[in-house]
């Protein structure tokens, strides 16, 4: 089953709330790129930011907030902060 825009928000937004760690995220658009199984209407869009997260470990890329939220943008979602109380 090819990789679509939503799995691949999906997993950032995982990232984004603490279920995966940045490692986590790396290893699976490592494994994602390595698989080249991107849905075929937006293959070029979800290839780039598969491309990117495979590299956010690396300290001259990193990945910050305006990074996560260019990224969902790129795959047509909008990032949005919710404040919760613990």
């Amino acid at each position: 089953m090819p990789l679509t825009r939503k799995a691949v928000a999906h997993k950032l937004a995982a990232y984004l709330h603490h279920e995966i760690s940045l490692d986590d995220l790396v290893a699976w658009a490592n494994a994602a790129m390595m698989e080249d199984d991107f849905e075929e209407a937006h293959y070029d869009t979800i290839r780039d930011v598969v491309a990117r997260l495979g590299l956010a470990n690396v300290q001259a890329f990193g990945l910050t907030w305006e990074d996560c939220a260019s990224i969902l943008k790129q795959l047509g979602y909008n990032a949005r902060v919710e404040i919760v109380a613990v």
